[in-house]
């Protein structure tokens, strides 16, 4: 592969990925300064069959919960399981969480916040196409990190800025850490 089509790919993941990368920065970011959205919840009602339920918590199993408190049409991917709690997702549109206490369920709706939409696609919370897209995503950035740092090391000009950036960038990283 010639430099000029190595960077050329590179600039064409970099642009490509562009909202990705941004939505990590920007919701980890403001996750970390103390912004972590937040969630509407709402009582919807009570269902039984709650042990049956967490014996076996499929998305038929809790679809029939959910039809039992008049909750109908509603599309999921898949159910996470949290203790006692199920939880529809993806959790990056409005959920249910299905709170079992022996035998019966309460279930409530919850509407999540631009930030907590963000934070959820953020966690792999997301639609499955959209986690399938991650792991692609993840990939292409590891092409862009290596590439770029290809490009700055094989370039006689960029070779000793980009080695002492690089290992100032390693240097930090293993401090903070190993701290």
């Amino acid at each position: 592969m010639t430099r000029a089509l190595l960077i050329k790919l590179h600039l064409y993941c970099s642009a490509f990925f562009s909202a990705a990368i941004v939505l990590v920065a920007l919701s980890g970011g403001l996750y970390l300064i103390g912004i972590k959205g937040t969630i509407d919840q709402n009582l919807v009602g009570l269902a039984g069959s709650g042990e049956q339920l967490l014996a076996e918590p499929s998305i038929e199993a809790v679809r029939a919960a959910l039809t039992e408190v008049g909750v109908k049409d509603f599309e999921f991917d898949y159910v996470k399981q949290k203790g006692p709690q199920l939880i529809t997702r993806p959790t990056t549109r409005p959920f249910y969480t299905l709170d079992v206490s022996g035998n019966e369920v309460v279930v409530q709706y919850n509407e999540p916040s631009l930030q907590k939409k963000m934070i959820e696609l953020h966690m792999g919370h997301g639609p499955v196409a959209y986690k399938t897209y991650q792991k692609v995503f993840a990939a292409g950035m590891l092409f862009i990190i290596l590439s770029g740092l290809w490009a700055g090391l094989s370039s006689l000009k960029l070779r000793r800025p980009t080695a002492v950036v690089a290992g100032g960038g390693l240097l930090v990283f293993v401090l903070l850490a190993m701290s």
